[in-house]
């Protein structure tokens, strides 16, 4: 691990969030996904941190983060508000808001609700939600493709198998799904077995999914705002879990700049195979659309 990272816990929105930080300047928070949990911005932490004052938390329910009971605590809102709230223990009213599968879902959703919160964003490998919302409708191969989406939503059994079976799940969902297979080392893979194995983290993790289908159930499709600051969204082409389709016609959701960079011979795990070009894509990103170096600032 790196020695100038530092650990850290806030107490937000009702719950304990872990968190890792490094860097100076205007904040930065990066989101990750499912099944992971800070480590899998290791890449991005050092590069961001040269400009930047990064902030990376276990999202509720992972690693070393509070893992609250019932579904209803993984409500989209309730994770939009997490993100809210860790900016303001940080003292600061805005962010830099990063986002990778589940974290980039909390992205987008945050971006529409708090956009005097979101001084720009930046999403790799997950649709816009509205964009999601359309192709399980309508794109029967991205419908096979989340599967496993309905399969979570059986209560106990998914978490039960997966614990049965974790090694062999971790190494299935990285090493299985990656171009690259290399970059997800035996050491890697224990990391993120183990802080799955931690007690209660794959219910509250698989919860995120089950409190996405409630609310669509209970209440139809959700409704959003354009996003009105600059974004950019990195996708690596060979994403198995999420069609490449899924990014086109995306346009009419903005209202500032939007850009996608497409990553060949990449899956889903864009910032971890292809960490060095990620890292280009968002520091040019960040600074050329602020016009200046924001370490100048």
């Amino acid at each position: 691990m790196n020695e100038s990272w530092q650990h850290g816990y806030a107490h937000v929105n009702g719950v304990r969030l872990h968190y890792v930080t490094q860097g100076e300047g205007p904040l930065v928070l990066l989101l990750h996904g499912f099944p992971e949990f800070w480590y899998s911005w290791r890449h991005q932490i050092p590069a961001l941190a040269q400009h930047f004052r990064v902030v990376v938390p276990d999202l509720r329910g992972y690693n070393d983060s509070e893992k609250p009971p019932g579904v209803a605590n993984y409500r989209i809102d309730m994770l939009a508000a997490d993100v809210m709230a860790l900016i303001r223990a940080f003292g600061e009213e805005k962010a830099i808001i990063v986002g990778h599968d589940w974290g980039g879902g909390i992205a987008w959703v945050f971006a529409a609700e708090y956009p005097q919160a979101t001084e720009k964003l930046i999403v790799l490998n997950c649709p816009h939600p509205a964009a999601f919302q359309h192709h399980l409708k309508t794109n029967w191969r991205q419908l096979r493709r989340s599967w496993y989406m309905f399969f979570f939503q059986i209560p106990w059994l998914p978490e039960s198998g997966i614990r049965l079976n974790l090694r062999w799940f971790v190494e299935k969902a990285f090493r299985g799904m990656a171009i690259r297979k290399e970059v997800f080392s035996d050491d890697e893979l224990q990391k993120y077995a183990a802080a799955l194995q931690k007690p209660g983290v794959l219910t509250a993790a698989i919860n995120y999914y089950r409190a996405a289908f409630r609310e669509r159930v209970h209440h139809g499709e959700r409704a959003f705002d354009k996003i009105k600051c600059p974004t950019l969204l990195i996708w690596g082409e060979e994403d198995t879990a999420l069609g490449k389709e899924l990014t086109y016609g995306m346009e009419p959701y903005f209202a500032d700049r939007f850009e996608i960079k497409y990553i060949p011979r990449c899956s889903h795990w864009v910032q971890q195979e292809q960490p060095e070009l990620v890292n280009r894509y968002m520091t040019e990103f960040l600074i050329d659309v602020a016009g200046c170096d924001p370490s100048d600032r």
